[in-house]
């Protein structure tokens, strides 16, 4: 299918989308900079907050857990790596707006409306994927490798290392929890469609339990089923709005009668 050619989409100089581009990241920047400013300010109750599921741990509640810092940069290091994700996580949807200004003086009008709903539905998707995580998954992993050993050693936890391994785990559920806004936007532009995940869902099933696999490091089939399934069923439901969003083939132009 070729678009026809109209003044708004008109290619414009390389440099001219060189200098855009360069401007959006500047936006981006400056987003990412106020939004790990206001993280910064919250950093203790921050870390509190990721601390949590450490309190679920037998062991933690006997005081043979102790987080400790080794270094004496490391409290800094650390409040700035925590107020990044945060911050991060505050200004995605702004973010993503300059991502959307940048492409969308390529697309069609009807194809600009889609610029809300990506926006909120991509913002939204990956809030839902930290809180899944965070209430659901991280508990049950920390109690598991805080308890492991029974109580009979204490565990001298570096407060860098646990925030780090945390933050990881969260961000990789939340970018994971971006998978049917990804689907639908691929499936926009024509990359794939419904019929192509559908067909490929038992590659999709063992790459979902490799990742999840790899992001629970513990022996415990529990929590890899905690992550494994959800990240399943988003997958079918990419594929289902895959099929709504699907786009829909032009109707073949009726031959002209040939006149005699």
């Amino acid at each position: 299918m070729t678009r026809t050619s109209t003044p708004e989409l008109q290619s414009a100089p390389l440099f001219d989308h060189l200098e855009e581009l360069r401007r959006r990241i500047i936006f981006a920047l400056i987003f990412l900079a106020l939004g790990m400013v206001l993280a910064f300010q919250f950093r203790m109750g921050l870390i509190e907050l990721i601390k949590v599921p450490l309190t679920y741990s037998q062991a933690y509640q006997d005081g043979k857990v102790q987080l400790v810092t080794l270094h004496l940069t490391e409290q800094f290091m650390l409040s700035l790596n925590l107020s990044f994700w945060a911050g991060l996580a505050l200004a995605l949807p702004f973010i993503l707006w300059q991502v959307w200004a940048f492409i969308a003086p390529g697309l069609y009008p009807q194809e600009r409306r889609w610029a809300l709903p990506f926006v909120v539905g991509a913002g939204v998707a990956f809030v839902l994927g930290i809180v899944f995580g965070y209430r659901m998954v991280l508990p049950t992993m920390v109690r598991f490798m805080a308890d492991f050993m029974g109580g009979a050693v204490e565990l001298n936890q570096s407060l860098g290392s646990y925030i780090g391994t945390v933050t990881t785990f969260l961000v990789a559920f939340g970018l994971a929890f971006e998978l049917p806004i990804l689907t639908v936007i691929l499936t926009r532009i024509g990359l794939v469609n419904h019929e192509l995940l559908r067909r490929g869902w038992r590659i999709a099933l063992v790459a979902i339990m490799v990742f999840a696999a790899v992001l629970t490091p513990t022996p415990d089939p529990g929590s890899m089923l905690l992550v494994a399934v959800p990240l399943y069923v988003l997958y079918e439901l990419g594929v289902l709005l895959s099929r709504i969003f699907r786009v829909q083939p032009l109707p073949e132009p009726e031959e002209s009668a040939l006149t005699p």
